[in-house]
């Protein structure tokens, strides 16, 4: 099939359509509308099914639409993503083999490298695909594999999981509430305690210590929270006293647990790593979609658990800190929520997982499970999802809960459910045979899944995923960042803390007597060095407000500026390219010092009031200068990023703005060719039935003429010396037979050309409908095109020069 047929804008390629009762394939491709996983997906089959190669096709297809993801792997199969072989040689995938597999068939580790290449080869091209969609897929995203508590792939650091959540989260006290609560359950369930949220008093003082740091913004890690578990933030839990509570002898047994936790060699693996951020798991330094996979097959359940709910935490405070969308902006999959979403318990990752699938619609998270235990899901909870993939199941009871899940999706919706006609399909289906049950679509698919573009070997062993991601190790993940935008708050001249200049005049004990014209300051005390005195140096202080306004620009800043400028002894004593951040605010100074010590000398024109007034200018002409924003501003879409914005971010956001652009195209092209196809899709089917009517008749018009021809020219062979009457008949019967014949092969002719011919007019109607897409939205990358650089600068009536005056400098 041409590539052409599947390769369209926000459509995922996952098969093609099943006749499930002949048990053969259809030649129609089933297209999955990216847009449609914005209301979630559920994945069931039992072992054999199929089940983890559609979801990693799922996977496959939103990397090339460039949606990132973050997949969760209990199982170890996900890995497989990273095994793609463009040039399909048997060396790409001879390290990656399994050699028990090779030794049951008889075959050397080489050999049976060499069948599995050309099996991928000739599977993928019997699909339409080959190695160049491969590479696009690898060119359009990075696939990384991250294993916590492990240095086998890209380790990740948890201690971002203790840190405030975004504001979004802690204005939120349901949603804060939910996270203090899943963090402390997480927690103790890591140490071996089963913790009731309600009765333990072990939960109820951790969730006390984290809401109270949480809601102050405070940033926690597992040292500081063993800390506070001795001596808490609070002197009352409730109306009751702590002490009474929780007595301090008891709370130093709950320490030590949490204690022998971190002080455990191997828990010194969850401390180190990447950090745990959701932005940088779904996007790398360029801006480039990422989809990461967490390999969590080497943990024990209360690790997996802990993990999970954390991470799912994570995802969560991302997602509320997100602008809604009704595209689809990135994916959520775990591949094996088996005990994590159970029908009655509540475990740590459960909760997250329920909000996540309730508001994830809003900001475009498509939510992605898949099991092979279908009993042991809430399917109240997975009323939220629209697309439910339902590959072979292992019992009846397994395929009765289904059932009751679909009807519950079907009544939520307030669509009709045919029970025993789904009922059917699903006793049909065979491996790799998926039925489709899409909200979104008026009937159900029965269909093959598509051959996987990556290597599907099963899970990876630990040296395995060493092997595969130290290359990205040794690297680093982001090798090539690109150069971020200046950010808003920070003027456009380095600014770090400032130093006492190198040569200045001899210090005294007594601060210089100045004209009453000269203003003085001094910054923020330090504390006096041991066995010595603190000596306050003199710089100048420069303090301003500064606008920057461009209403085309959409840039409408305020800066409030201070910095220091030290004097020097020569010709010129004040030069402002010198100038540096001050490091404090202007409402920090303080007119007289906060301790004695000893003063810097000036120079003389320091000590002239109309040196201030000319350096007052001489700050407002440099402010005019180096106080600039430069934003970012992509061509193709004349979008324009924020002031604060870096390139990534606004990379990010632009991939986002556009994708939602393409599917508000791609909507107003069905609305506006949608009838003309549905009516020559629908001439089309009558034109083929017709075809069909018509090979039927002149088959049997051929039968009929035969056995008239057939019977005349027995009569005839067998030397009849008088020709009946009944043989002329039939001779004259056969004849006109014959012109009947012909006469349906005419028809058939005529049905088989307009069936043609109205197939010529759908594929050019499609053809048109895809290039006016494209050209509409495809005429630019994004993540890759070159951005124009925007510079607003102040006007000089936006420059307000507050004060000028001696700084002094503690030290």
């Amino acid at each position: 099939m041409p590539a052409a047929d599947f390769e369209r804008l926000g459509i995922f390629y996952i098969g093609r359509a099943y006749d499930a009762e002949q048990a053969k394939p259809r030649d129609e491709l089933i297209l999955y509308d990216a847009k449609d996983l914005v209301t979630h997906a559920v994945c069931l089959g039992m072992t054999g099914s199929g089940k983890t190669g559609l979801c990693i096709t799922l996977l496959e297809e939103a990397a090339l639409d460039g949606v990132p993801a973050i997949a969760i792997d209990p199982k170890g199969d996900l890995t497989n993503l990273l095994l793609t072989f463009p040039e399909l040689r048997p060396e790409d995938f001879l390290p990656w083999v399994n050699e028990d597999d090779a030794r049951q068939k008889g075959l050397s580790v080489e050999e049976y490298a060499r069948q599995q290449a050309e099996m991928w080869a000739s599977g993928l091209a019997a699909w339409g695909q080959d190695g160049a969609r491969i590479r696009r897929m690898r060119e359009a995203a990075e696939f990384t594999v991250y294993t916590p508590g492990s240095t086998a792939g890209m380790p990740v650091s948890i201690l971002s999981s203790f840190a405030a959540p975004p504001a979004p989260i802690r204005q939120d006290r349901e949603l804060l509430g939910d996270r203090v609560s899943i963090t402390a359950t997480s927690l103790l369930g890591l140490v071996g305690i089963e913790a009731d949220p309600v009765v333990s008093r072990e939960h109820i003082l951790l969730s006390t210590i984290l809401d109270a740091a949480w809601q102050a913004g405070e940033d926690l890690d597992l040292a500081s929270l063993i800390q506070h578990v001795q001596t808490p933030p609070v002197s009352r839990v409730g109306v009751i006293d702590l002490e009474t509570f929780y007595p301090s002898t008891e709370r130093f047994a709950l320490a030590l647990r949490l204690n022998n936790l971190l002080a455990a060699p191997g828990f010194s693996n969850w401390m180190v790593g990447e950090p745990m951020d959701v932005e940088r798991l779904l996007y790398n330094d360029r801006g480039k979609p990422r989809v990461s996979v967490f390999s969590i097959a080497h943990l024990s359940d209360a690790e997996r658990m802990f993990f999970v709910a954390l991470l799912l935490n994570q995802v969560l405070g991302w997602m509320r800190g997100q602008s809604g969308t009704t595209s689809l902006r990135a994916i959520l999959y775990m591949d094996e929520i088996f005990g994590f979403f159970p029908p009655v318990a509540n475990p740590p990752a459960k909760r997250p997982l329920l909000t996540l699938l309730k508001q994830g619609r809003a900001f475009g998270l498509g939510v992605v499970l898949a099991t092979q235990n279908p009993v042991d899901l809430d399917y109240k909870g997975l009323s939220n999802a629209g697309t439910w993939f339902l590959g072979r199941l292992q019992t009846e009871r397994d395929k009765a809960r289904v059932l009751d899940g679909l009807e519950g999706v079907s009544a939520a919706s307030g669509e009709g459910f045919d029970r025993g006609g789904i009922d059917r399909l699903l006793s049909r289906l065979g491996r790799r045979v998926f039925l489709l049950h899409n909200v979104h679509r008026a009937t159900p698919d029965v269909f093959e899944t598509r051959w996987a573009m990556s290597y599907l070997r099963g899970p990876l062993t630990r040296d395995q995923i060493k092997r595969l991601v130290d290359p990205t190790r040794a690297a680093g993940v982001d090798a090539a960042p690109v150069s971020a935008a200046v950010p808003a708050a920070a003027p456009s001249v380095p600014l770090p803390t400032v130093a006492a200049p190198a040569a200045v005049p001899a210090a005294a004990p007594t601060r210089p007597v100045l004209p009453p014209g000269i203003p003085q300051y001094f910054a923020p005390a330090a504390a006096a060095p041991e066995g010595g005195q603190v000596r306050y140096e003199p710089m100048l202080l420069g303090a301003a407000q500064v606008l920057l306004h461009d209403a085309k620009a959409g840039v409408d800043a305020r800066r409030d500026v201070v910095v220091l400028v030290p004097f020097t002894t020569g010709v010129v004593a004040v030069d402002w390219a010198a100038a540096r951040d001050a490091g404090f605010g202007a409402t920090d100074l303080q007119a007289s010092p906060a301790q004695p010590g000893l003063f810097g000398g000036l120079p003389p024109a320091a000590t002239r009031p109309k040196s201030y007034e000319a350096w007052s200018k001489e700050f407002a002409g440099w402010l005019l200068q180096e106080q600039q924003i430069e934003i970012f501003r992509h061509p193709g879409s004349g979008l324009l990023s924020q002031a604060s914005e870096s390139e990534r971010d606004f990379r990010i956001r632009l991939q986002g703005a556009m994708r939602e652009r393409r599917d508000q195209a791609v909507e107003r092209w069905r609305q506006k060719y949608g009838q003309r196809v549905t009516t020559l899709t629908e001439r089309l089917r009558r034109a083929q039935e017709a075809v069909e009517r018509e090979k039927q008749q002149a088959q049997q018009q051929q039968v009929q003429t035969a056995v008239s021809v057939g019977a005349t020219i027995l009569d005839a062979f067998m030397g009849r010396r008088a020709i009946r009457s009944g043989t002329i008949g039939r001779a004259t019967t056969a004849a006109r037979g014959a012109s009947r014949s012909y006469k349906e092969a005419q028809d058939v002719k005529r049905a088989q050309e307009t069936a043609e011919a109205l197939q010529q007019q759908l594929d050019a109607l499609e053809a048109k409908i895809r290039s006016e897409i494209e050209t509409a939205v495809a005429a630019s990358d994004p993540a890759t095109d070159p951005l124009e650089k925007v510079v607003v600068k102040p006007k000089r009536t936006g420059v307000t020069v507050r004060a000028v005056g001696i700084a002094w400098i503690p030290g």
